[in-house]
């Protein structure tokens, strides 16, 4: 590429002749895996009743084993997805109507939904401008009487100042769940994302760096919630008597089990996470390295002491100081060839069901709580990121080649040196 080629946008050639070819996570070790369970009959072991079978089958059992030994967690539970886990992680800890849980409004939806699954009320806490995670200034100031747990995410792979967080749950005897969606392998100070709350969520979701298709996995070092999160996940008020459970506190079990493919699946995968991890890091390294000294482009911040995994690559854009919006310049990178994202998601509380408080039943959100409010400008820095600056490309899902990767930089050097020209042409 001549960084003065004519932008594609404008009718030159794309850097990116052919579409990016997406990562290829699945092979003959999953399929070989896979062949074998259809061949035992077994594809699921759950019952949901009391007995040998109510924690599921070999392959859950050994997949769960499997991931505690390699996040060195005393538990692990497995889910069907993500959510399921959230869900389960917020009925375990015994949230209950009118409880509040404080969250980040940057996020997948489904992190500040869990709350009111049991009627719980997410209280949104503005954002660190550099990771894109938890402010915990600003979770310490939406501490309430009412606050019962903080849910932390450690969004694009990054973790959230979790050690942090922690010392200020246990200071105000408070419950840390991390939402670790995004960040399997990521370490704070020496400790995997996701095993310093007290109780971490993972997904493997068919988008993340480790997936089954869809599934999830809960770990935990505490013995009572384990249980807890295992009797939510299979039909729970019909072991609460054997297992000499008293408190029955959201002991009303959902079917939240994985199955015997999605585990086998799950176990490859899991031995092969740190080819499929460093692959993404790799690639988006690359990214920060090649484009640091594009005026304007603040690549991602990596926290000392942190190792950030990059399921997305997100850095941020300063629109008066590269002379283009965020928008005109993501769809010129579009036009390159380059997919990106401008913007991530649109602050969570901007959502219908919070503007309209209502979530649980017809007659509140999810009871009547006048003094529950989410106006415009709550979170002003999670707006501003998704308004004007946050750009990102993911990492996680194509395929990180030499060439691919000399070609995403190549498409970002075209648009900005061809900046002055997109800002002239009239293009919006």
């Amino acid at each position: 590429m001549v960084a003065t080629e004519r932008l594609a946008l404008l009718g030159g050639a794309p850097e990116i002749a052919r579409p990016l070819q997406p990562y290829p996570s699945i092979g003959a070790a999953e399929a070989a895996a896979v062949k074998k369970v259809v061949e035992s009959g077994c594809l699921s072991a759950f019952y949901g009743s009391p007995g040998d079978q109510y924690l599921g089958g070999p392959n859950i059992l050994q997949f769960e084993a499997a991931w505690s030994a390699r996040f060195k967690a005393r538990h692990t539970v497995s889910v069907n997805s993500a959510t399921s886990g959230l869900f389960a992680a917020m009925g375990a800890i015994g949230i209950g109507p009118g409880d509040e849980v404080i969250v980040p409004p940057y996020t997948m939806s489904a992190t500040v939904m869990a709350p009111l699954v049991y009627g719980g009320i997410p209280v949104f806490a503005d954002i660190d401008p550099d990771t894109f995670c938890l402010d915990p200034a600003q979770v310490r100031r939406a501490i309430s009487p009412r606050t019962r747990a903080i849910l932390a995410v450690n969004l694009f792979g990054h973790p959230a100042p979790l050690a942090e967080l922690r010392a200020l749950a246990d200071e105000r005897s408070l419950m840390l769940i991390e939402d670790n969606a995004q960040g399997p392998l990521a370490t704070e100070n020496g400790r995997y994302a996701g095993t310093i709350g007290h109780i971490g969520v993972f997904s493997l979701n068919y988008h993340k760096h480790i997936h089954t298709g869809e599934g999830g996995m809960c770990v935990t070092d505490d013995d009572q919630l384990a249980n807890r999160l295992r009797m939510i996940r299979n039909h729970g008020e019909n072991v609460v008597e054997e297992w000499q459970v008293n408190d029955l506190t959201n002991m009303i079990g959902f079917n939240y089990r994985m199955t015997e493919l999605s585990a086998a699946v799950g176990l490859v995968q899991l031995a092969d996470a740190d080819v499929h991890v460093r692959r993404r890091e790799a690639l988006a390294q690359t990214l920060s390295r090649e484009l640091a000294d594009l005026e304007g482009l603040t690549v991602p911040t990596v926290r000392p002491g942190c190792r950030h995994v990059y399921y997305t690559w997100s850095a941020r854009m300063d629109d008066a100081k590269v002379g283009v919006s965020r928008a005109l310049f993501s769809k010129a990178l579009l036009a390159e060839g380059v997919p990106n994202m401008a913007g991530y998601v649109r602050p969570l509380y901007l959502l219908p069901t919070f503007q309209r408080r209502i979530a649980i039943g017809k007659q509140g959100f999810p009871f009547n709580l006048s003094e529950v409010t989410y106006p415009r400008g709550l979170c002003p820095v999670a707006e501003r990121m998704y308004a004007r600056e946050l750009i990102g490309f993911e990492t996680c899902a194509y395929e990180p080649t030499d060439e691919n990767v000399a070609l995403i930089v190549g498409a970002f050097r075209k648009v900005h040196a061809q900046r002055a020209a997109l800002a002239a042409s009239g293009e919006r």
